[in-house]
């Protein structure tokens, strides 16, 4: 079996490789033009140039050092290999990408890996335009390197008054009137809300203590494969969806609409619908 370290080691390669594409998005100026934006689908799901060209670096990078992964990404879907390992990386090249074609700063590349178990291994965001690359491998803790130093992380503070929920909204507009209207049981206790519209981020940010809680629903796995490993490694409390893997095809609509991403202290864990 390979170790937890070594993962974490190809996957801070790979999400340089994609972050390093994300860098170079600033001669696109404020508006994004030249960005090559298309829509997917739903009002407001973008992609860009960017998000192809950071996945292609993701991959590239992966598969130079581990050739028999099988791959998940946002963009390409799945890879496997004639001679499978057993092990899958889960790939968002630009988790954020309305932010970045606004050079709104909150967005990143994630990249996480599931040992032949399923379960999750190491993960990376790395968010170039904030500096920031937090990480995580299984047993070995949740980290944030910055300008060349590293601390650990260790979640939000206990006891602290004036809490802060971080959480997003759907694309969908029945799912997201239906987030609109559960949004005042679930701020109870709670003095204000943050929406970043970055989940991976969201959930570093709890890891690092500056959100004291995350919950959102309708995640894909790309959106928090990385960050949730990244948040339990950190000492939170986390709940990943049960959703179809996208080696299988993937969830259907509605069963991911209905499913709950959430991270925080333990004691806040019940303030989520789950």
């Amino acid at each position: 079996m390979t170790d937890a370290l070594e993962l974490l080691a190809v996957a801070k390669r790979a999400a340089a490789a994609g972050a390093a594409v994300l860098a170079t998005r600033s001669a696109a100026g404020s508006t994004g033009a030249g960005l090559d934006v298309a829509n997917k689908g739903d009002a407001g799901d973008w992609v860009t140039a960017f998000d192809v060209a950071a996945e292609e670096a993701v991959r590239a990078a992966i598969t130079a050092e581990r050739p028999h992964d099988t791959i998940t990404g946002e963009e390409h879907g799945t890879t496997r290999p004639l001679e499978p390992s057993g092990y899958r990386w889960s790939i968002d090249p630009l988790d954020g990408t309305t932010n970045f074609i606004r050079n709104i700063v909150y967005y990143a590349t994630s990249v996480a890996v599931a040992g032949p178990d399923g379960a999750w291994l190491a993960g990376v965001v790395h968010a170039p335009a904030l500096g920031r690359i937090y990480s995580a491998a299984r047993g070995h803790g949740a980290w944030l390197e910055v300008a060349g130093e590293t601390s650990r992380l260790n979640g939000p503070m206990p006891g602290r008054a004036g809490l802060i929920l971080a959480t997003g909204f759907s694309y969908d507009p029945g799912t997201r009137s239906s987030q609109l209207n559960g949004l005042p049981d679930i701020m109870d206790g709670f003095a204000d809300v943050r929406r970043l519209g970055s989940a991976a981020l969201d959930l570093c940010l709890v890891a690092d203590g500056s959100h004291d809680a995350y919950g959102e629903r309708g995640l894909n796995e790309h959106d928090f494969a990385a960050g949730a490993l990244i948040a339990e490694e950190a000492g939170c409390w986390v709940r990943r969806p049960k959703l179809q893997s996208p080696v299988d095809g993937g969830p259907q609509d509605d069963d991911r609409l209905s499913a709950w991403t959430c991270a925080g202290p333990l004691e806040l864990s019940g303030k989520f619908p789950i």
